[in-house]
C-alpha cells in the first residue's frame, strides 16, 4: 500500500483538510470528527483501494483501515498543513449537534481508546503468570511471581488514574487534575479507611464505604462533574490567582463530593451491569450466548463495543471473571471463518488471496479486514459469521465459558485470558465458532467475481487505430528467417520475469524481454509502422514490415499519470525506421512520483513465430539500436 498517496485520497474525500476538525487512530479505524459529514464522499471512499469500509457511528466519521491504521494515520497528519484540532477542543458540539447517545458512545470510545495498550499489555502479562503457574514452570510464592504480578496488576488497580486522564483530555479539562482525583480515591490510606468497619465522615457527612481500585465508572463520573466545576471556577478567577485558585478548589470539592456521592452511585451503577450481565448467563442458558454472539459483530460495526469495556473491567475487578470476552472470541473466530469459506469456494485468484490473509488477520483477534474486505462484500458470508457466532457463543454460554483477565485481542493470541476451570469450553466455542462459519459460507456461497482479463495493455490500446495489420507479410516470410529487434531504450536489460506484473511476467500478453531505462527515450526497435499510441504517451504499439506486432510499454501503472511526463513525438499511422524517436518521458519524474519504469519490449504474436532468441545480454546495459533479441520465424 502506498500509504501516503491513501492518506491523501482519504483527506480528500472526507472533504478537505478544512473539513477535519479532529481525528484519532484505533486499531483498524481512522476516526474522523468533520464539521460536516455531509462532505465526505461515502461512497467514493469505500471504493478506494486500501479502505475497507466506512461507518459512522457516535459523531464520528470512521475510515476502516485494518492493521495498517497507524501508519496510515502518520502519512495523514504528515500530509496537513496544520495539526487537527486536539481532542481537548470541544466546538464540535456547538458547531454539529449530536443526540445524547452518540455523545456517550463518541465519548466512551475516545475515552478507552488511547488506554487500550496499556491495559492489553497488563493484560497479555497476567495470562502468561497464569500459564507459567498453570504449568508448573514457576511459583506463586516466588519473588519472580510478586513482581510479575505487580506489572499485570498495575494498570488495573491504578486504573482510576489512567482512566482520569483520558476522560479529562476527551472533555476538555486539566488532565493532571483529573489524575490527581483518581490518586486520591485510590491512596492507601482512604482505601483502608474505607475497608475499616468504622463509620466514616467528612465535615459531618457520611462517606459510603466503597472500594475504587479497579473501577471504571466511579472516575468517568468524578472527571465529567470536575470538567463542569474546573471550567466554572477558572470562568470567575482573575488570570494573576488561576493557577492556585482553579486547581485547589476543583480537588477540594470533587474530592469529597466524589466520596460521599458520585462514588458510591458509580459503584452501585458498576456492580448492578456487572451482575445483571452475570444474571442473564446464568440463568437463561445458550439463549444470551446466542443472543450475543449472534449481534457482536453487528455492535463492533457500530462502534458500541466501547460502551461494554466497562462492564467487562467491573465484572473481572468484582466477580473475577467476565462473560462477554469469551462471546467477543466467539463472533471474531466466526468473521475469520467466514473469510476462510470465501477461500475455498471463490474461484477469482485475487479473492483468494485477500480472503486467506484476512482470515489469518481475524484468527489474530482484527476482524475487520475480514469483516468489511471480504465479508460484507459478499454480504452472505456476513450472514454466515453471525451464525458461526451464535452457535459457537450458545455453545460457550451453555457451559459458563468466562474470561479471568483482560488483555490482547479476542482471538488466539488472547487464549491466556481464558485459563481457569472452563478454558477448554473457551477453546472449543473458538473452534465452533470457526468452522460453522466456514462450512455455511461454504454451503450457501455467494457471487463471485470472474478473473479479470489482464488488463497492461487495454491502456496502452486506449487510442484505437485506424491502421490495418497486414497478417500476410508473416506467411510470405521463409521458415527459419531471423528478424532482429534492437533496444528502444538505453537500460538494463532484464527477464520478463523481473516485471511487477502477471500480464507481463507470465508473457500472457506476449513474449520479449524489458528494460530498466538509464535515459527517457524510445526509439523504434523495428522499421515498420506505429500501429497505436495512448493517449497518457506511456505506451506505443508497432507493426514492423516484416509482420512483427510489438509493444513497448513504459513503466508499471504509468496510465494513472494521465500523459504527466510523457511527450509522443509520432501519431497512429506514422512510418519509423530503426532508430526514430517515438516518445520521450522524465524518467526522474515519474520514480519520484513511486511509480516502477521498466519497460517490457514485447512481440504480441508470437504464436506466428517459431522462437525468440536472446542476444545474450540479459543483465547488461544495452544502447539504443543495440540488438535486443531476434524473432526465428
Amino acid at each position: 500500500m502506498d500509504r501516503n498517496q491513501l492518506s491523501k485520497e482519504i483527506l480528500t474525500l472526507v472533504g478537505g483538510e478544512e473539513n477535519v476538525e479532529q481525528v484519532i487512530h484505533c486499531m483498524t479505524r481512522l476516526r474522523f470528527n468533520l464539521h460536516d459529514d455531509k462532505k465526505a464522499q461515502k461512497e467514493q471512499l469505500q471504493k478506494t483501494d486500501g479502505v475497507m469500509g466506512v461507518m459512522e457511528s457516535g459523531g464520528q466519521f470512521q475510515v476502516i483501515i485494518g492493521n495498517d491504521v497507524a501508519n496510515v494515520y502518520k502519512s495523514l497528519v504528515s500530509n496537513m498543513s496544520k495539526a487537527p484540532q486536539s481532542e481537548t477542543s470541544t466546538s464540535s458540539e456547538s458547531k454539529k449537534k449530536q443526540n445524547p447517545i452518540s455523545k456517550l458512545f463518541d465519548f466512551i470510545a475516545g475515552m478507552f481508546t488511547p488506554i487500550l495498550p496499556a491495559i492489553t499489555g497488563a493484560g497479555m502479562i497476567k495470562g502468561i503468570i497464569a500459564i507459567l503457574v498453570a504449568l508448573n514452570w514457576m511459583s506463586d510464592k516466588s519473588q519472580t511471581y510478586t513482581i510479575l504480578a505487580a506489572i499485570g496488576d498495575g494498570a488495573f488497580y491504578f486504573l482510576p488514574i489512567i482512566l482520569a486522564v483520558s476522560a479529562a483530555k476527551k472533555l476538555g479539562s486539566n488532565m493532571y487534575i483529573g489524575a490527581a482525583i483518581g490518586a486520591s480515591i485510590v491512596h492507601p490510606t482512604i482505601t483502608a479507611l474505607l475497608a475499616s468497619n468504622v463509620k466514616v465522615s467528612f465535615i459531618g457527612l457520611p462517606v459510603t464505604a466503597a472500594t475504587y481500585a479497579s473501577t471504571v465508572i466511579p472516575i468517568v463520573l468524578a472527571v465529567w462533574l470536575a470538567s463542569y466545576v474546573e471550567k466554572f471556577i477558572d470562568k470567575y478567577t482573575h488570570a494573576s490567582l488561576k493557577l492556585l485558585v482553579v486547581p485547589t478548589l476543583t480537588l477540594l470539592v470533587i474530592v469529597p463530593v466524589t466520596l460521599i456521592a458520585v462514588g458510591p452511585l458509580g459503584a452501585i451503577i458498576g456492580d448492578s451491569l456487572s451482575g445483571g450481565i452475570s444474571w442473564l448467563f446464568e440463568n437463561t442458558g445458550a439463549f444470551a450466548g446466542l443472543l450475543l454472539g449472534g449481534t457482536f459483530s453487528l455492535i463492533i460495526m457500530t462502534g458500541m463495543h466501547y460502551a461494554l469495556m466497562p462492564i467487562m473491567i467491573g465484572s473481572i475487578a468484582t466477580l473475577g471473571y467476565d462473560y462477554l470476552i469469551p462471546i467477543m472470541a466467539a463472533a471474531n473466530l466466526a468473521q475469520a471463518g467466514a473469510a476462510l469459506g470465501v477461500f475455498f469456494k471463490s474461484k477469482n485468484s485475487k479473492i483468494k488471496t485477500l480472503a486467506f490473509s484476512t482470515s489469518l488477520t481475524g484468527i489474530m483477534g482484527v476482524t475487520e479486514p475480514a469483516m468489511y474486505g471480504v465479508n460484507m462484500r459478499f454480504k452472505k458470508p456476513f450472514i454466515a459469521a453471525l451464525i458461526g457466532g451464535a452457535v459457537g457463543g450458545g455453545f460457550m454460554s451453555l457451559f459458563g465459558t468466562k474470561a479471568y483477565v483482560i488483555g490482547g485481542l479476542a482471538g488466539l493470541p488472547g487464549v491466556a485470558m481464558f485459563i481457569g476451570a472452563t478454558f477448554v469450553y473457551a477453546l472449543l466455542g473458538m473452534v465452533i465458532s470457526f468452522a460453522v462459519a466456514t462450512v455455511v459460507t461454504y454451503l450457501i456461497g455467494f457471487e463471485d467475481v470472474k478473473e479479470e482479463a489482464p488488463q497492461a495493455t487495454t491502456d496502452a490500446t486506449e487510442e484505437p487505430s485506424t491502421q490495418e495489420v497486414d497478417q500476410s507479410a508473416v506467411s510470405s516470410l521463409p521458415k527459419g528467417e531471423k528478424i532482429p529487434v534492437y533496444s528502444p531504450i538505453m537500460g538494463e536489460v532484464k527477464p520478463l520475469s523481473e516485471v511487477n506484473d502477471p500480464a507481463f511476467s507470465q508473457e500472457i500478453m506476449g513474449r520479449g524481454w524489458a528494460i530498466e531505462p538509464s535515459e527517457g527515450r524510445v526509439v523504434s526497435p523495428v522499421d515498420g509502422t506505429v500501429f497505436s499510441i495512448s493517449k497518457s504517451g506511456h505506451a506505443v504499439g508497432l507493426v514492423s514490415d516484416s509482420g512483427l506486432e510489438m509493444l513497448i510499454h513504459v513503466g508499471m501503472d504509468t496510465v494513472k499519470l494521465k500523459g504527466l511526463h510523457f511527450t509522443a513525438h509520432l501519431k497512429a499511422g506514422d512510418r519509423v525506421k530503426v532508430g526514430d524517436l517515438v516518445l520521450e518521458f522524465d524518467l526522474a519524474e515519474i520514480r519520484k512520483a513511486g511509480y516502477e519504469t521498466i519497460t517490457p519490449v514485447i512481440v504480441t504474436n508470437v504464436a506466428q513465430f517459431s522462437e525468440l532468441e536472446s542476444a545474450d545480454n540479459q543483465h547488461k546495459v544495452v544502447k539504443e539500436q543495440e540488438l535486443l533479441y531476434t524473432v526465428i520465424v
